[in-house]
């Protein structure tokens, strides 16, 4: 057995490629539209990392969709646990548990999907503004 993917259902495609691609550094890995579903399926990957994928779905008909603590989170192993909450705070995206101990930090998607940052290898030292940052909501 191998793990494939995980989905989550997405409100504003766009929005959510720019979090995941542009902000979080995932890649577009292959899309499937379907007009007889009336959806489209964008699968996600690390650079670098042919395992899981994340799965976006985009129902083409408007639906609300909330809870998303619901699902839980999805988890990433990073090189630099500083270097990209920095480059994720500069973007827009609130740092909702900082990485204070150079080990690991939360933010959310757009559709507010819980993503865990882990830091490669041993935590990386206390650093300043990280150190002292306080939670910014739940996570």
């Amino acid at each position: 057995m191998k793990f494939l993917h995980t989905m989550v259902r997405v409100s504003d495609l766009d929005a959510s490629l720019k979090f995941y691609c542009d902000q979080l550094g995932l890649i577009e890995r292959r899309r499937k539209d379907s007009e007889n579903g009336r959806f489209t399926l964008v699968f996600l990957g690390a650079p670098g990392d042919d395992g899981p994928e994340i799965e976006l779905t985009y129902n083409w008909d408007p639906e609300d969709y909330d809870g998303g603590r619901n699902f839980g989170h999805l988890a990433y192993r990073v090189d630099d646990i500083y270097a990209l909450c920095q480059h994720l705070m500069d973007a827009g995206v609130t740092i909702n548990r900082p990485p204070r101990d150079g080990h690991m930090a939360f933010v959310r998607s757009p559709d507010n999907i819980s993503i865990e940052l882990l830091q490669k290898g041993d935590a990386l030292p206390p650093r300043e503004p990280w150190a002292s940052m306080p939670n910014s909501g739940s996570w």
